[in-house]
């Protein structure tokens, strides 16, 4: 049990997945500290409150603390464009990296059949026409 725990997590995925939570992790105390220390005061600035997280309603003894969820709406976006900007470059290098795999690859016997074939197909497609 012990062997196949070590080779469960010493396989690339799980190392990989384990680097993305820690890094992610990372990520979004920068983008928390961004949206509190920088981005809030600023739209406080416009609300005339200087700190977003203070905003709140009271119904009853219920307190709702609408400025903290907006901070959360704040920080969700930043990472959403974020990670859809590395989405879309890590999309654009492994799209250029197979096409410049697929132009060095000489082509199979495969290919090398079919485009025979193709040359036939034409040649007898022509003399059809011609009669």
């Amino acid at each position: 049990m012990i062997k196949e725990f070590k080779d469960f997590i010493s396989r690339g995925n799980v190392m990989d997945l384990a680097v993305g939570v820690i890094m992610g992790a990372a990520f979004t105390a920068i983008v928390q500290s961004l949206v509190s220390n920088l981005i809030n005061p600023l739209i406080g600035l416009f609300l005339g409150k200087i700190d977003l997280g203070s905003l709140v309603f009271k119904v009853g003894d219920a307190t709702f603390k609408y400025g903290t969820f907006i901070e959360s709406i704040i920080n969700f976006l930043i990472i959403a464009i974020v990670v859809f900007l590395l989405v879309k470059v890590m999309n654009k290098i492994i799209k250029k990296r197979d096409s410049e795999e697929t132009e060095d690859e000489e082509p199979t016997k495969e290919d090398e059949m079919v485009m025979y074939l193709k040359k036939i197909s034409d040649s007898l497609d022509e003399k059809d026409s011609e009669k």
